[in-house]
């Protein structure tokens, strides 16, 4: 005989549930580095940083102070409370933010969920790099749909400025990064006037061929770290090979780029024309504005974060803070989250603003 809530092949009849953002927080440093002064410090020319890199300034922590928890845990509770939410309902916390934090082999999730007060809540950190929100997003829609978890915070924060070498002409690519946190949150069936946006669908992938292209040269248990590593500079981020790795990218990252836009947008009912607002990862500014001409948008469909840099995982809510902040995001909205990180991952999640 059949159980409850199953068919006559026993598989379990599952009601999916609407996944809702309810609540976004973001948060930066006060202090400022100009396009400027980076040029100044790295050798290459104003006009390239600002117009190029697409820096006229980014947000930088202070040595002893905004460390990766610090701003998770200011932009959690920005997100608590636009969501009218308290810590102690949620059921998960997840730190999608930099491997590069507080300190080395560490839970920043724990240490986040016991600083906002998440005493109900587990936590745990899932890693996709500069690629992770739309990740992030995905996963945790996928247990609230199911019915795993009821409420869940999401938190990113990147200070890999401090791992920038502007001396190190291979790794010019890192001269964007800046520093900042972001943190949303999501729930299942919540209430249409606590609902600002319905997630939809979502696509990624992966060319593991750009593993390597990328690396932090010691530190970890190929080359330990040791008198000799720091004092030969190797705990900064470069790439071995820079041109090879800009040969290879060059033919796939659009094509990738658009694929999991596609596809993201084809799960959700929709196409390119029906965008209305990219929250697109920092790049080169011609990139920028290929990727955004290719998906059909004009000026008011996106916002390139020159006032921020490269904030990992945070470029998506930063880029959608900026949006709602200037009245480009409305009610029906069809709002695109799209994303690549190092090794190399693309990813996109759509949401439907409500709000």
């Amino acid at each position: 005989m059949n159980g409850p809530g199953r068919t006559a092949r026993g598989r379990d009849r599952i009601r999916l549930r609407d996944v809702g953002l309810t609540g976004l927080g973001t948060y930066v440093p006060e202090r400022t580095v100009t396009g400027a002064e980076i040029a100044a410090e790295s050798g290459v020319p104003e006009d390239v940083v600002v117009d190029k890199m697409g820096v006229r300034e980014k947000h930088v922590c202070p040595p002893d102070g905004d460390h990766v928890t610090d701003m998770c845990v200011k932009a959690a509770e920005a997100a608590l409370e636009d969501a009218g939410t308290d810590a102690a309902d949620l059921d998960l916390v997840l730190y999608h933010g930099s491997e590069y934090k507080d300190h080395v082999v560490w839970s920043a999730a724990a240490d986040v969920c016991d600083r906002v007060g998440a005493e109900d809540a587990y936590a745990h950190e899932s890693y996709a790099l500069c690629g992770g929100a739309p990740v992030a997003v995905r996963q945790t829609t996928a247990q609230l749909r199911v019915g795993d978890v009821d409420r869940a915070l999401l938190v990113t924060a990147s200070r890999e400025e401090d791992l920038v070498d502007y001396g190190d002409e291979d790794a010019s690519f890192t001269f964007n990064f800046g520093s900042g946190a972001a943190a949303t949150v999501l729930e299942a069936d919540p209430a249409p006037d606590r609902t600002r946006a319905l997630v939809r669908g979502s696509a990624a992938y992966t060319d593991g061929s750009f593993s390597r292209d990328v690396v932090m040269p010691a530190g970890g248990s190929v080359r330990p770290a040791s008198a000799d590593t720091v004092g030969g500079g190797l705990h900064s981020l470069t790439v071995p090979d820079p041109e090879d790795m800009k040969e290879r990218l060059a033919e796939v990252s659009a094509p990738a780029f658009l694929r999991v836009a596609d596809e993201s947008l084809r799960k959700s009912g929709y196409d390119r024309s029906d965008v209305d607002f990219v929250a697109l990862t920092h790049m080169k500014r011609s990139f920028h504005d290929h990727l955004v001409s290719e998906l059909g948008l004009d000026e008011d469909g996106h916002r390139y974060l020159d006032g921020y840099g490269h904030v990992q995982s945070a470029d998506q809510a930063l880029a959608l803070r900026e949006g709602l902040d200037r009245g480009l995001v409305r009610a029906g909205d069809v709002v695109l989250l799209l994303a690549a990180g190092t090794g190399y991952t693309w990813a996109a999640t759509v949401l439907e603003w409500r709000d």
